[in-house]
């Protein structure tokens, strides 16, 4: 659980009129830990939390709604990953909390550092370094929540009509229209602010949305996020792709599992928990009992045919993927290397084990949750972590590893 409050104070003078109306303790928690814990420089007394004006802060988090929800972290965060995802960025005279929020869609990461500096500052944040897990939904909450208090205090003050006030009528609409939600969602995933994609990728977005589906395209915008491109492969390049380095697929004749109680359901838990749990229920129900799987087995179980793992691939995807939910799909597996197209070929079939139904299942490189699941799936699939240590033994030596 998330939650960010804000206690009155006294004592701001000579301010603006939004600052002065929203002066107070902000006090961050998450899961029950304090993240905002801190000195004053002139008192040893541990406060929950720094005296500042809740307006910059509501306004930095509704400015930044859509990417601190749906942004995964890409590969090399960049100045503008800051200011989208650390509160330290947010500026206006004020020393925010250093505390830096990264989501992969289904669950975010509220991470927390001391003040460096023991002289630094009018306030000296002195809590541990942690990172709390959360629900990304409760994220939302929170953000909201905390607006609309310093919304509530705005208009307490008689204040009516300020920049906040227009953020949230927007988000609002945003929120309740399906179509600007989604271009919001596809933006966020490319590392974009709101309307500054460029035009170009949003279009080849949304127009693939309708044809390859919402979740597997925004994916696909996640992986360009995390590379840091804004280029999306159209249906026409997948089909083509497919066709010259893809093979046949079945979807009907791949493996399915069993019900069974007590399997985690999809978010409740961390994504590599999912992952793991699914190859485990595999591997029991195909009777696998921890040994090493065959190319051909491996291709059974995802309704292909063995030689597409063995032969590589004429020409070289730019990813690897399964394109048709139903009958024959086509298969188009990245990597020349064999080991590398069985994990692949691993992810789909994962991937399909999920639920995950539609036209497009994509495997890429970004820490989306479900990339993250998938994962997680092939790793414990083709390498079981209690196989492997029961056949590594005492023996942990570098010829045993390569074993």
């Amino acid at each position: 659980m998330l939650t960010l409050e804000l206690v009155p104070h006294q004592g701001l003078d000579d301010a603006a009129p939004e600052e002065a109306a929203t002066f107070g303790r902000l006090e961050v928690r998450a899961n029950g830990r304090c993240l905002t814990q801190g000195v004053a420089h002139d008192a040893d007394t541990l406060l929950a939390g720094p005296n500042v004006a809740g307006y910059h802060i509501a306004e930095w988090l509704l400015w930044n709604s859509w990417r601190l929800r749906w942004e995964a972290r890409p590969e090399h965060p960049g100045r503008g990953w800051a200011f989208a995802h650390c509160l330290a960025s947010i500026g206006e005279s004020y020393l925010w909390p250093n505390i830096e929020i990264a989501s992969d869609g289904v669950r975010a990461i509220v991470a927390s550092s001391p003040t460096c500096d023991r002289a630094a500052g009018l306030y000296r944040y002195v809590g541990a370094q942690m990172a709390e897990v959360v629900a990304a939904a409760e994220l939302e909450e929170a953000i909201l929540g905390f607006a609309a208090t310093v919304i509530g205090w705005l208009e307490g003050a008689g204040i009516h009509d300020t920049n906040l006030h227009r953020l949230w009528r927007d988000l609002e609409r945003e929120r309740q229209d399906p179509a600007a939600a989604m271009l919001r969602r596809l933006e966020a995933r490319f590392g974009h602010d709101p309307d500054e994609a460029p035009a170009e990728a949003v279009r080849r977005g949304t127009e693939a949305e309708r044809s390859l589906g919402a979740n597997s395209v925004e994916e696909l915008a996640a992986d360009g996020g995390w590379r840091g491109v804004t280029t999306l492969p159209t249906v026409q390049e997948l089909t083509k792709a497919a066709e010259q380095a893809g093979a046949d697929l079945r979807v009907q004749d791949a493996a399915r599992l069993d019900a069974e109680d007590g399997a985690p359901a999809w978010g409740a838990v961390a994504a590599w928990r999912v992952g793991v749990a699914a190859a485990g229920r595999l591997r029991r129900q195909e009777a696998l009992d921890g040994q090493p799987i065959s190319n051909e087995c491996l291709a059974k179980l995802a309704g292909t045919q063995a030689a597409t793992l063995s032969a590589p691939p004429t020409a070289q995807p730019s990813l690897s993927f399964i394109l048709g939910a139903e009958g024959r799909a086509q298969l188009a597996l990245r990597s020349k290397r064999e080991t590398g197209r069985r994990f692949d070929l691993a992810r789909l079939l994962g991937d399909r084990l999920f639920g995950h139904d539609e036209p497009l299942a994509p495997a890429t490189r970004s820490s989306t949750y479900r990339q993250k699941a998938q994962r997680a799936f092939a790793a414990e699939l083709l390498c079981p972590y209690l196989a492997v240590a029961d056949f590594l033994g005492d023996d942990r030596s570098e010829e045993r590893q390569d074993d």
